[in-house]
C-alpha cells in the first residue's frame, strides 16, 4: 500500500496534535472524514437526490425523483449542471466565513478535499477535463490575499488528476459584493464582469467551474457564458454550498 508524502505528514502531525473537529475544536480521538464531531456533523445538511439535474436545486419531497425545476425548463442556464455539497447554513456557513474573511486557509483546503470526494448525484467529475475557480478581480485579490475558490479548485483538480487553470478566465470589472442584492440585481451586477483572456486554453474543453457558494447562479451563469463564447465544449458548476432561501 503506497503512502503519499501528505499522508505521512498527516500521520506525524496526528501523533503530536490529535485530530479535532474543524468546526468546534472538540477532540475526535482519531482522524475522521469529514473531520467533524457528532454534534457538528448533525448540523450539516448534505444535498442529494431528488434534485433538479440541471441547476441542482434540491426538492423538499424526498419521495420524488430527479426532474428539471420550473426555472430551468423556462430559462435553461448556460451551464450543463450545477451541484453543491451542502446547504449554506450553520456549521458550513461558519467555516466558509472563517476561511474567506478570517483567512483560515487550511479550512479551505479541508473543505476542498470534501468537495473532491463528495458523491454528487448524477454527476461525474471525471467527465470533465479542466478545473477553474471563479476569479476575483485583482483589486479584491490584493485586499484578501487569496482566492478561496482557487483553494477549493486545487484540491479537486489534484484528487481527480485534472488540469487546473486559474488564468484563462478573468474578472475584468470590480463588481460590488452580491450579498444584499436580489436576483435581478445580481444578474445586472455581474453582466460583462468576466472575460476569457486565453481562449486557446478553453476551446474544446469540458470545464468545471468552482466556487464557495451558489446563491442565484448569476455569477456562475455569467462565467459560463464567457467560457462558452470562447469555445468551451461544456461548463459545469461545483460549489461547496448552496443558499436555499
Amino acid at each position: 500500500m503506497e503512502c503519499s508524502a501528505r499522508d505521512i505528514g498527516r500521520g506525524l502531525v496526528d501523533l503530536i496534535f490529535p485530530p479535532r473537529c474543524m468546526a468546534c475544536g472538540k477532540s475526535l480521538g482519531e482522524r475522521r472524514s469529514p473531520p467533524f464531531c457528532e454534534e457538528c456533523a448533525a448540523d450539516l445538511r448534505f444535498l442529494s437526490s431528488p434534485l433538479c439535474p440541471v441547476c441542482g436545486l434540491p426538492y423538499a419531497d424526498q419521495s420524488g425523483t430527479d426532474h428539471p425545476c420550473e426555472s430551468c425548463l423556462l430559462s435553461p442556464p448556460p451551464f450543463a449542471a450545477a451541484r453543491s455539497v451542502g446547504a449554506y447554513q450553520g456549521v458550513l456557513q461558519e467555516l466558509i466565513h472563517r476561511c474567506k474573511y478570517g483567512r483560515e486557509v487550511t479550512i479551505g483546503e479541508t473543505l476542498g478535499e470534501i468537495m473532491a470526494g463528495y458523491p454528487y448525484p448524477c454527476f461525474d467529475i471525471q467527465d470533465y477535463s479542466v478545473v477553474m475557480p471563479v476569479p476575483l478581480h485583482v483589486r479584491r485579490l490584493r485586499e484578501r490575499g487569496f482566492n478561496q475558490s482557487l483553494i477549493l479548485a486545487r484540491e479537486i483538480a489534484e484528487r481527480h488528476k485534472l488540469r487546473l487553470d486559474y488564468l484563462a478566465l478573468q474578472r475584468i470589472i470590480p463588481t460590488p459584493p452580491q450579498i444584499h442584492l436580489g436576483r435581478q440585481e445580481r444578474k445586472q451586477n455581474v453582466r460583462g464582469a468576466f472575460d476569457v483572456t486565453k481562449p486557446t486554453r478553453v476551446a474544446g474543453e469540458k470545464i468545471i467551474l468552482v466556487d464557495d457558494v451558489y446563491t442565484t447562479g448569476s455569477t456562475a451563469g455569467e462565467c459560463a457564458h464567457a467560457l462558452k463564447r470562447s469555445g468551451a465544449a461544456a461548463v459545469a458548476i461545483l460549489t461547496l454550498s448552496r443558499a436555499l432561501s
